[in-house]
């Protein structure tokens, strides 16, 4: 008799199979937590004000321990900063092709990973949509120790950008390229956000992204056609 047919290989199979998906669930669990947790936490800090707000009032209200929201956020400031737009972006761009200009792969991947942060948002995701990253956008804007470490957030998504090239920056100068265009990008995509909270978020997001990088760079930095 075979080994399939004694049910050996099935069986490991199966327990393969169902340690992926009980590791799968932990991490949509994990995920959804996490979102839920910055979506009261947010929006706390908007009704009490940020230094009023506790990390035990933001516990309390999302019916976990203190201890549950510094696994997910190990700082009061990472309940602001923390967001999704690095892997967005990350994946956005491992999926252009190198052919491409840097510049346009970068900002194409912005106004993109801008478009899925905004609009109405999906009914089942509190930490989305425009009402969410306003908040969050003011909250920063007007909050000293939370502008201190929006630099911090900056070069995370920077470093995001350059791995997501992988090998097309294995060399030095390459490295340093990316590193300056990303810079050059998130920089112009700045200046949109802070334009965008100061508008109140009537004008749409990618669109206004888009047109902070073409007068930064000039028409070709991104493909305008299906923006706004």
């Amino acid at each position: 008799m075979s080994d399939y047919q004694s049910g050996s290989h099935y069986q490991t199979g199966r327990v393969y199979q169902m340690v992926g998906q009980h590791s799968t669930l932990r991490a949509q669990r994990r995920a959804e937590t996490q979102r839920t947790i910055q979506a009261l936490a947010v929006r706390l800090f908007v009704e009490r004000g940020y230094d009023a707000t506790t990390v035990t009032d933001i516990a309390e209200a999302a019916g976990v321990s203190p201890m549950t929201v510094y696994r997910h956020f190990p700082t009061k400031e990472d309940l602001v900063l923390v967001d999704q737009k690095g892997p967005l972006v990350a994946e956005r761009i491992a999926a252009t092709s190198p052919a491409q200009p840097l510049v346009r792969r970068i900002s194409g991947a912005l106004v993109d990973a801008a478009a899925a942060l905004t609009g109405g948002g999906r009914p089942d995701d509190p930490a989305a949509g425009d009402a969410f990253l306003l908040a969050r956008l003011r909250l920063m804007i007007s909050t000293p120790a939370l502008r201190a470490r929006h630099l911090d957030s900056h070069y995370a998504l920077q470093q995001a950008i350059v791995d997501a090239l992988g090998d097309e920056v294995a060399d030095p100068d390459a490295e340093f390229r990316a590193r300056a265009a990303a810079g050059a990008c998130l920089a112009a995509m700045h200046t949109a956000l802070v334009r965008w909270a100061e508008d109140d978020g009537r004008t749409e997001l990618p669109g206004l992204i888009a047109q902070a990088l073409v007068a930064a760079f000039g028409a070709d930095a991104v493909d305008t056609g299906p923006v706004g």
